[in-house]
């Protein structure tokens, strides 16, 4: 393992010293923070981490490795993309000495491969406390004492970074789910073809105007979901018609956006595998697995649209749904990979609408 120095330092001027383990090279991004205590390989697989420098907050880091991966309906197991996205990792204690059945590699060494620099030795117990209360912001992980200048990722449209760049079609089934990837967690497409589905994914900016599908889905993504113009106004068109639409996390930020309605940055965001949410059509709480940045403004909703869930910790929107057509939305992850999947029946229902849509 590598011993160089390190350094995290923060907008307003703090620094933590710590070592590096990762690739040897300084970079700068938004500092965030996860609570999730497993599933590292899929979080920074994650695209919606894309601009971001993340906070681990579990202390033990490292301890089972990468996993071997298999490639099943055309996906990499155990990962959620085919690369890493966050911009560097910051944890406390690093375990070089990894034990799992199903490990290849350190977590190190597949960071240096993917060339991510990452932070051990990290208070990162100081670091949440002062995300926490300032809020989110720029970083710079300062190696070699070469530092790089700081970066804002809500000024840049990220999703063109991340989605993919071409149609890729996954499945034959008798249902055909037209996806649009703004950066598209895999276990999006493992869900969706559970079932009788044929799934279609398209490129951020794909005009799927003149296209024939049974459901549109509108993935994650990372990023100000407002520099996503193209998507939103193809998004508006097809609010016109009655073909069911899903959407999660980004997803669901840019259907309100289309529908009229506006979206601001949280303080510090939600990231993690155990954040409740309320159903508000039962009454029922659920455990979520989330990522983002950025939330729906519940009321600057128009009558046409209803808050479907809501999150119980800050009470800020968690889904929209449209009260007479097959819309619906999301702020959490449903597929959830790793974290809680007690949502997971909103596929059924999303489905259920698509094949009473294609029957009519």
């Amino acid at each position: 393992m590598q011993q160089t120095n390190a350094t995290l330092l923060l907008r307003n001027g703090q620094s933590f010293d710590g070592g590096s383990f990762g690739y040897p090279h300084s970079a700068a991004g938004e500092v965030v923070f996860n609570t999730a205590m497993t599933a590292y390989p899929e979080s920074l697989t994650d695209p919606s981490y894309k601009g971001q420098i993340l906070t681990a907050t579990y202390p033990l880091i490292g301890n089972y490795g990468i996993p071997k991966s298999a490639i099943k309906n055309g996906l990499p197991t155990g990962f959620e993309s085919a690369g890493i996205h966050i911009a560097g990792l910051l944890i406390t204690d690093y375990s070089a000495v990894y034990s799992h059945w199903n490990a290849i590699e350190s977590l190190g060494s597949w960071l240096n491969r993917h060339r991510i620099p990452a932070l051990y030795g990290i208070d990162t117990r100081a670091v949440t406390r002062v995300l926490r209360e300032h809020g989110c912001m720029p970083g710079k992980i300062i190696i070699n004492n070469t530092e790089p200048e700081w970066e804002d990722p809500a000024a840049t449209c990220l999703v063109r970074e991340v989605s993919t760049t071409e149609v890729i079609t996954y499945g034959d089934g008798r249902y055909r789910i037209l996806l649009v990837d703004c950066g598209v967690k895999f276990n999006i497409i493992r869900s969706l073809l559970q079932y009788d589905t044929q799934v279609v994914r398209v490129p951020w900016d794909y005009d799927y105007s003149a296209d024939e599908y049974d459901g549109l889905f509108i993935s994650n993504g990372p990023g100000n979901p407002a520099l996503c113009t193209t998507p939103i106004a193809h998004l508006e068109k097809a609010l016109q018609g009655s073909t069911p639409i899903f959407g999660i996390c980004l997803g669901s930020q840019l259907l309100a956006l289309a529908a009229g309605a506006k979206t601001y940055k949280l303080k510090y965001g939600h990231r993690s595998h155990n954040q409740p949410v309320i159903c508000h059509e039962n009454n029922r709480c659920f455990i979520t697995s989330q990522n983002h940045g950025y939330a729906v403004d519940f009321n600057s909703l128009n009558n046409e649209w209803t808050v479907y869930f809501s999150n119980l910790n800050d009470h800020s929107c968690e889904g929209i749904k449209h009260r007479s057509k097959p819309f619906f939305a999301t702020q959490f992850h449903p597929e959830a990979s790793g974290g809680p999947t007690d949502t997971a029946f909103l596929f059924d229902h999303f489905i259920q609408e698509v094949a009473r849509y294609k029957n009519k």
